[in-house]
């Protein structure tokens, strides 16, 4: 059960949200790969789209990302990737996840997706009992959780190997946001309309291997395009208030952060979520529209 929290920790803070289909949009259908630099004058900055949990069998990584690290004496996460392990975080994710008053899952969902889920966890072998408190964004981590162990995912993704070795080799890193925030948008997933969130995200778990395995496929070679066909309709259409606050808030918030990185003289990488970076309201396009260069890594 510790690994079962542990992975499920990394999901949420870390934003892999697979079964949400967080999207991926094209800016550039000719990239070769998910690391861009951007750049004005002498100036320039890294950005390498991450996937959050990889199975051991997906490294090395794809060769750009190598090269950014090596020319880079800074690296940004979306939050505290170290932080993360810390108990006292832990217990304020759990505290913020689940209901702390009369509400459990079967009094906020309705009978036919309660009863789907409840036949779900039973197929898993994990009790309904186990998880009637949490909320709707912890209950569909978990459930993507389980099924990604049984394909061999990990938590040891791109922001956990790069935050890795960042430390040992005595690089600084820091944070584009600060954990609770993102525990905020979890704790937000799915609020009023709990039913239709745990209904939809529970049919898509039927997918998750083949879903994976496109994504991962796409992303080491840069395909934008498969990426968009994969993963972009559903939110931004489906979940829009999800996509606003997930996305396109936080990459606002995220962008003068990243301007005043050109303004000194260390070379930055900014490591966050594929989905940040692409996309008309991806921050390839701001940086864009504020007038950087940005190319693709190779």
């Amino acid at each position: 059960m510790h690994n079962l929290l542990h992975s499920v920790k990394q999901l949420c803070l870390c934003q892999c949200a697979l079964v949400l289909s967080v999207c991926f949009i094209s800016v550039d259908a000719l990239a070769q790969s998910s690391v861009w630099v951007a750049s004005k004058d002498d100036a320039k900055v890294y950005l390498g789209g991450t996937v959050h949990l990889l199975r051991p069998a997906d490294y090395p990584l794809p060769e750009p990302f190598e090269n950014a690290y090596q020319q880079a004496q800074e690296l940004y996460f979306e939050t505290d990737v170290a932080g993360l392990n810390d108990m006292s975080v832990q217990a304020r994710m759990m505290q913020a996840l689940t209901y702390s008053d009369e509400r459990t899952l079967r009094s906020v969902l309705d009978a036919p997706t309660y009863a789907a889920l409840s036949a779900h966890l039973a197929s898993t072998g994990m009790p309904i009992a186990m998880l009637e408190k949490f909320k709707p964004g912890l209950l569909v981590s978990t459930l993507q959780v389980i099924e990604f162990q049984k394909l061999g995912f990990t938590p040891q993704g791109v922001d956990v190997y790069f935050n890795t070795r960042a430390m040992g080799d005595g690089k600084t890193v820091g944070e584009l946001e600060p954990i609770d925030s993102q525990i905020g948008f979890i704790a937000e997933m799915g609020e009023g309309n709990e039913s239709e969130f745990v209904r939809l995200s529970l049919e898509d778990l039927d997918d998750v291997a083949s879903s994976m395995d496109q994504m991962l496929s796409a992303w080491r070679s840069g395909d934008n395009d498969s990426l968009e066909s994969l993963f972009v309709s559903d939110m931004k259409e489906g979940y829009p208030a999800l996509y606003d606050s997930l996305l396109v808030q936080r990459n606002l918030n995220w962008l003068p952060i990243i301007e005043s990185m050109f303004q000194d003289d260390d070379t930055e990488f900014v490591l966050v979520g594929a989905a940040h970076l692409v996309g008309e309201d991806g921050l390839l396009s701001l940086l864009e529209s504020k007038g950087y260069t940005v190319t693709s890594v190779e």
